[in-house]
């Protein structure tokens, strides 16, 4: 767990903050690796003495930003769902591109790396958070299947995975076209394969 401290007085409680954002917005520019602890000491406006007074060291601020990004996404993942009924709709809604696409997925982009892949406290809001997200499709898919809008025989936890690793698969398309047309594409491919799962195909 984080080791943020919780010392009394506005002054402290901003450093911390700006340190957890700051670290953050370069994860998502740098990637872990390639972020220092000076260069989020420099972005947040705080010293060397103010970041070890707050967190143990890099591994730990990173922590405490995969946490912070972790609530974020599953945030802005449920939103996608809200207001819409449909599964078909639910499903179109969560692999619609969002306005940074071609920067790819925050939290997606850092357990390709070796050094958080091979961390286990690193890894860990990383996992718990696709986990969350693969249940949430699954439970969409089983609403789906409940109301007679998909087959009753789907597997909705394979079609989960495969949903959730489509919209994965795009961010990567989508760096390297620089373009948000792959997620275009992946979301007529998933019209197809939800028709192909409907009662009457």
């Amino acid at each position: 767990m984080s080791t943020t401290n919780t010392a009394e007085g506005p002054s402290a409680a901003t450093a911390g903050e700006r340190l957890i954002s700051s670290m953050q917005e370069l994860l998502w520019e740098r990637g872990y690796a390639g972020t220092t602890p000076a260069a989020v000491q420099q972005r947040a406006g705080a010293g060397q003495s103010s970041m070890y007074h707050h967190f143990r060291g890099k591994a730990d601020l990173a922590l405490a930003a995969e946490r912070r990004l972790s609530e974020e996404l599953r945030h802005e993942v449920e939103q996608r769902f809200t207001g819409i009924t449909t599964t078909h709709d639910r499903i179109e809604a969560y692999l619609a591109p969002d306005e940074h696409v071609t920067r790819g997925c925050r939290l997606g982009r850092l357990i390709q790396e070796e050094e958080v892949a091979s961390n286990d406290e690193l890894r860990a809001p990383i996992a718990e958070t696709y986990a969350w997200i693969q249940d949430r499709i699954t439970e969409i898919l089983a609403d789906g299947v409940a109301r007679g809008e998909l087959r009753a025989d789907l597997d909705v936890q394979s079609l989960a995975v495969s949903l959730l690793a489509i919209r994965q698969g795009a961010y990567t398309l989508a760096r390297l076209a620089r373009s948000a047309e792959p997620f275009r594409q992946a979301s007529k491919g998933v019209t197809q394969l939800i028709a192909l799962a409907m009662p009457d195909a």
